[in-house]
C-alpha cells in the first residue's frame, strides 16, 4: 500500500453565517487548531469541500473526521456523508450550549458572553474527540474503527494527493495516484499491460471505479504510469 501521510483528524466546520452558532463552530474549530490541538488535526473547507475540492475530499475518505454544526440541520456532517463517508464524530452547538446550561448564543458578528463561552465549551469536546480518534484504529477503506488501539493545518496541505487523468476523454480526479506510482516504481514495476492491471486493482482501494469500465482505466492507468516512469525527454 502507499505511504499515506500522517494520520491526523480532519475538522469541517458549518459555514452558516446567518446565526451566532455557525460563528461559534468556526471559533471553536480555529481553537481546536491553533491552540488545543494543532499537530494533531487539519481544517476542511466546507465550501470547497461542496464546490468539488478533491484534496479535501479524498482526506475525509481516508481518515477520521469531525463535523462540527451549529444547528440540527447538520449541513457539515451532511455534506461529509454525501461526498466522503460519515463522520467518525459529530458535534452540534446547540446540543452542547443546552447540556452545558447555557444561554442562547447571540451576535452573528461579535458573539455574546454566552456565545464566548459556548466556543470555548464546543472546542473543549472536540478536543476530547480527537484524543478519542486518535486511540482508535481507523480502516480507510471501510471508513470506519476496526479496534481499539492499546496506546489529527489545512486539508489540502496535508491530504491524500490527487492526480486528474483522462479516461475515455473524461477528466477523473484519482486520490493516492502519485503515491501509487511512486510505490511501483520503487518496486522496480516497469510499465505494460499486467502492471496496469496491478495498478487498477491498487486504485480500487482508494477510489470507486464504475462497473463496466476496468479496460478504459487500466489503458489510462498504463499511459499516465508510462508517461511517469519515463517523462517527455528522458531516457527508458
Amino acid at each position: 500500500m502507499p505511504e499515506l501521510p500522517q494520520r491526523k483528524v480532519g475538522i469541517v466546520a458549518c459555514s452558516g453565517e446567518e446565526l451566532a452558532e455557525g460563528t461559534v463552530t468556526r471559533l471553536a474549530a480555529l481553537r481546536v487548531l491553533e491552540q488545543l490541538r494543532p499537530d494533531d488535526t487539519v481544517t476542511i473547507c466546507l465550501p470547497l469541500f461542496l464546490a468539488g475540492g478533491e484534496g479535501d475530499r479524498a482526506f475525509a475518505r481516508f481518515y477520521p473526521t469531525i463535523a462540527v454544526d451549529g444547528c440540527d440541520k447538520r449541513c457539515a456532517a451532511r455534506a461529509t456523508e454525501q461526498f466522503s463517508g460519515k463522520p467518525a464524530a459529530s458535534v452540534v452547538v446547540t446540543d452542547l450550549v443546552s447540556e452545558a446550561g447555557l444561554g442562547r448564543p447571540e451576535g452573528a458578528r461579535r458573539l455574546s458572553e454566552s456565545g464566548r463561552q459556548a466556543v470555548v465549551v464546543t472546542a473543549d469536546r472536540v478536543a476530547s474527540l480527537v484524543d478519542e480518534l486518535l486511540g482508535e484504529r481507523w480502516d480507510r477503506r471501510r471508513g470506519s474503527f476496526v479496534e481499539a488501539a492499546p496506546q489529527a493545518g489545512c486539508a489540502c496541505a496535508s491530504a491524500i494527493p490527487v492526480q486528474t487523468v483522462d479516461v475515455d476523454g473524461r477528466p477523473v480526479p484519482l486520490a493516492a495516484l502519485p503515491l501509487i506510482f511512486e510505490q511501483f516504481r520503487g518496486a522496480g514495476k516497469a510499465p505494460g499491460a499486467e502492471v496496469a492491471k496491478e495498478l487498477l486493482e491498487t486504485v480500487k482501494i482508494y477510489n470507486d471505479v464504475p462497473a463496466g469500465t476496468d479496460e478504459e482505466y487500466a489503458a489510462a492507468l498504463a499511459r499516465e504510469y508510462a508517461a511517469f516512469c519515463h517523462p517527455t525527454g528522458s531516457r527508458p
